[in-house]
């Protein structure tokens, strides 16, 4: 699918592209091709005379080539956006930028939720958009917004973790549950964490080349800030999932050592029994059970008696709760 918008008193306006004529007679500053097929793809080559990577060149690209200018002069630039989806672990999906022709073009397999902020968002402000290099901008600072959403709602969810695992009584099930919430919560905040680093790079990037102009200069400025801002909340995430999950664990040792200590209580008062058992099972010349008729219920009572003992004192000391 192309997505072609052009700036029009102010505002940035999409332009419904089905055919390849429909490309002709308007001058676009950003070229969106979300998920385009090989026919989609050869309409913006031919038509704006772009050099357009193949998809497998967008996804295994080194980190270290993500941002370079091609022999023609064209600024290519490789980054991951987060795609956070309720019914779905979280992926970052990798987006090729090219900036060429006083235009920004952009390539992704899927349609991402900043994307869709930036175009709406474009509609209803005027004059927030001047250029391409403001798109780009643009989807930088909406990317760290997106991101700064989705640490709020790790901090709401462990916030519910937090009460399970603090409550008066943890149970196997209850930890199982706790700990696969954790390691979803943690796997987000390093997904979060790692998409700002990958921004931060980008927007360095652009300062460096003294591409952008004064006000572009200042907010690629505070998009930075905002995203050193974010650092400090991801960090105290990560203590605050270690913690819990420390919590969990210990948690589920003590429920394991009530385990043990059922057994260590029960074969220290069967231990008396045995040894009286074994005593009376010795061969003796005279059986006290066979030559004194009160030999098996004097036999069975001491039994009886060593095991109550032992029970008696477990009982006292606290051990039995």
């Amino acid at each position: 699918m192309i997505n072609v918008f052009v700036l029009q008193n102010g505002r940035l306006n999409q332009v419904n592209i089905e055919t390849r004529s429909d490309l002709e007679g308007i001058a676009p500053i950003w070229v969106d091709l979300t998920d385009a097929n090989n026919e989609e793809r050869e309409w913006v080559k031919s038509f704006y005379g772009v050099v357009l990577p193949d998809e497998d060149e967008v996804k295994d690209i080194e980190a270290s080539a993500r941002y370079y200018e091609a022999e023609n002069g064209d600024l290519n630039l490789r980054n991951d956006f987060l795609l956070d989806e309720d019914d779905g672990p979280s992926r970052a999906v990798t987006v090729a930028f090219i900036l060429t022709k006083n235009m920004l073009f952009s390539m992704h397999a899927e349609d991402l939720p900043v994307f869709r902020l930036v175009r709406m968002r474009a509609r209803s402000r005027p004059g927030s958009i001047a250029d391409y290099k403001d798109v780009l901008l643009d989807l930088y600072a909406t990317d760290a917004e997106y991101s700064a959403d989705a640490l709020e709602g790790i901090y709401q969810n462990l916030e519910e973790v937090s009460q399970r695992v603090l409550q008066k009584e943890v149970t196997d099930k209850d930890a199982a549950d706790v700990l696969s919430s954790i390691a979803n919560e943690e796997d987000l905040n390093g997904r979060i964490r790692r998409n700002m680093m990958d921004t931060r790079r980008a927007v360095s990037f652009l300062m460096r080349g003294r591409l952008l102009n004064s006000e572009q200069f200042e907010e690629a400025r505070q998009i930075l800030r905002d995203i050193e801002s974010l650092d400090g909340h991801t960090a105290f995430l990560f203590d605050k999932i270690n913690f819990l999950m420390d919590a969990t664990v210990g948690f589920i040792n003590i429920n394991q050592n009530k385990i043990i200590k059922i057994f260590s209580v029960a074969s220290v008062v069967f231990l008396p029994p045995t040894l009286l058992a074994s005593i009376y099972g010795m061969n003796f010349r005279v059986l006290p059970e066979l030559q004194w008729d009160f030999g098996y219920p004097l036999a069975l009572a001491m039994m009886v008696a060593s095991a109550i003992g032992p029970v008696l004192y477990f009982r006292r000391r606290g051990w039995l709760k």
